[in-house]
């Protein structure tokens, strides 16, 4: 676009990012305007009479009332085509790699690239021939971006037509890899396209999730499952490891692509993201991580206004890529920075504040982002046949002080499917992740999914781990006050096999070789294994064994050292442990009846 020479208003008024401007005729709401000498990237977000309020994602000191504005007449929008994994860019998409590589470490206010290279070329294997009608999001051929990704190019929204050429190649994401004749004439089309990051990517129909994200952490994927194309929210205060979760999901997780949004948060907790995932290897396919991530950075240094920018250019994204048929996973950490934004923009607006300050449409802002996740049939032609895709959306809260009646937590509560609450507590005793029991859940239900696919078992088994885990709860508010000697065995046992629940399967480190991924079925047999002990310890104490003499079995040892069994040789080994616990009772029972 060519830069305009003549300003189209001026600046009227300055309260920090919010700038009001007028002489801006044609100006809509959410368009993109330039503010002051230096050209600050903002948006419309209020029209009052001749008055225009400018949401400004750049610092705004320095400039001065009088200085000139610019209309782009365009709103805020992302570049989406070959290129965008294996990227950092900041909330407003401009890639931080080749910024650096321009103007050295520090980002220049008002400076404007790209977002996506204009010399990479790419190689364009066609899928389609000329004389094919398309539709919205037919598929034209695909584009090696990546080792792990295949980026399938596909006819933006809003057009169709018949194709009078298409080719193969090596081209630019600027360059025509084919023509479409439609009823307005031809037009060229590329590998790029360009969508509003506030608006939703259309899709053909919404479907229920029909499976569990399978996430390699016991304590979510046997407790408090999140659908693949559902939700969840992690609510923790500072400590709590939030971050080291997030991280621990986008590598883990079940899915093709992967946004990882840092929204407000900490420079050096970005930088050791920056830091670790090129390095980190991808368990699916042995490759870099990044190779199938997308990183946006926002960090707290940076201006308050470009955190809601970062939360949706990172959406957009994801719908992007969902469109493709992949299966997406976003982890905004952390949306209660971008809710801190919403209320410091709100207060400069001198809106009428809601419960703690924060907006009254904070709700449905929370709302609005959270459902435009989902599992969907999205646009595709017939000849293709159905293309399914799905965004999973994973969203660190911060509450103040750990309490989660404050109103972002409440108001994600409201809208997400799963939560994960974190404990002070917890992670002061090192147990990680430390994700409340008590307090998490889920609202959604896989009990036929996992019998199916696992055990019938498997609802039998998880309820009574909770009941166990419940109980524990209980009894440690006796021993408060009466100490543990003036409970009954079966209670003192009941303490012992939830310390086993707790130590030997809900615990887990992400820094273990082996442990920090825990596939479904090892999970599964290392409940039962326990669960089983607890039965039989049980039917122990009925017949007068002591507790004492039950936990000096040594199958007590070996479930203690259970989770450092190799991931190929779990299933077996647990499975080779429940033998032996069978006979490790029945020898119990020989021993006491000597006695």
């Amino acid at each position: 676009m060519t830069e305009q020479t003549t300003p189209d208003g001026t600046v009227v008024r300055i309260s920090g990012p919010v700038v009001s401007a007028q002489g801006l005729a044609q100006i809509r709401l959410h368009d993109v305007v330039y503010v002051g000498h230096e050209r600050l990237i903002g948006e419309v977000i209020r029209l009052a009479g001749e008055n225009c309020v400018i949401q400004v994602h750049e610092d705004t000191s320095g400039v001065e009332i009088g200085e000139p504005v610019w209309a782009s007449g365009f709103p805020l929008v992302v570049e989406l085509g070959p290129g965008l994994v294996n990227q950092v860019f900041d909330g407003l998409q401009r890639p931080l790699y080749a910024l650096e590589a321009c103007d050295g470490a520090f980002l220049e206010r008002g400076t404007a690239i790209e977002p996506l290279s204009r010399t990479a070329r790419w190689r364009f294997e066609p899928c389609r021939k000329p004389g094919d009608e398309v539709v919205p999001g037919s598929l034209l051929g695909r584009v090696r971006e990546s080792g792990t990704v295949e980026h399938r190019v596909m006819v933006p929204p809003g057009k169709h037509g018949r194709l009078k050429e298409i080719y193969s190649g090596k081209f630019t994401v600027t360059e025509p890899v084919a023509l479409l004749e439609t009823p307005d004439g031809v037009e060229e089309l590329t590998m790029m396209q360009r969508w509003p990051v506030r608006e939703p990517r259309p899709v053909r129909q919404r479907i229920d999730p029909h499976e569990p994200l399978l996430t390699g952490t016991r304590i979510i994927d046997l407790f408090f499952p999140v659908a693949k194309g559902g939700s969840a929210i992690i609510p923790g205060g500072f400590g709590t490891g939030k971050t080291a979760t997030m991280q621990s999901l986008a590598r883990w997780s079940d899915v093709d692509i992967v946004i990882y949004v840092g929204c407000g948060e900490r420079g050096n907790e970005m930088a050791m993201v920056l830091e670790e995932f090129p390095n980190l290897e991808d368990p699916r396919s042995g490759e870099n991580l990044m190779n199938r991530t997308v990183l946006i950075a926002n960090t707290s240094n940076m201006p308050v206004a470009a955190r809601e920018a970062s939360i949706y250019t990172g959406m957009t994204i994801a719908e992007y890529y969902r469109d493709m048929g992949y299966d997406v996973l976003i982890l905004a950490d952390s949306t209660s920075r971008w809710g801190e934004a919403l209320r410091e923009i709100s207060g400069r607006l001198e809106e009428i504040p809601g419960e703690e300050g924060y907006p009254a449409y904070l709700a449905s802002r929370i709302s609005g982002f959270y459902e435009r996740t989902g599992r969907a049939k999205v646009p595709c032609d017939a000849a293709e046949g159905e293309r399914i895709g799905s965004i999973s959306l994973i969203g660190a809260v911060s509450p103040p002080g750990g309490d989660f009646s404050e109103p972002i937590t409440q108001s994600s509560m409201r809208v997400a499917g799963s939560f994960w609450a974190l404990d002070y507590e917890l992670s002061r005793q090192r147990h990680f992740p430390a994700i409340n029991w008590i307090q998490s859940y889920s609202l959604y239900d896989f009990v036929d999914w996992y019998a199916n696919r696992i055990s019938g078992d498997w609802p039998r088994l998880t309820q009574e781990a909770m009941s166990l885990l419940s109980s524990e709860e209980e009894l440690l508010q006796i021993v408060q006050l009466v100490g543990k000697d003036a409970l009954s065995e079966n209670q003192q046992e009941i303490l012992a096999l939830a310390r086993m629940l707790r130590e030997d399967l809900l615990q887990q480190s992400a820094l273990d070789p082996v442990d920090r991924f825990s596939p479904l079925e090892k999970s599964f047999w290392m409940l039962k294994l326990i669960l089983e002990f607890h039965t039989h310890t049980q039917e122990a104490l009925a017949s007068g064994t002591p507790l004492n003499q039950v936990m000096q079995l040594p199958l007590v040892e070996s479930i203690g050292r259970m989770k450092s069994i190799p991931i190929d040789e779990a299933v077996a080994y647990l499975q080779n442990l429940l033998s032996e616990l069978q006979e490790d009772f029945s020898e119990l029972g020989i021993r006491i009846e000597e006695l």
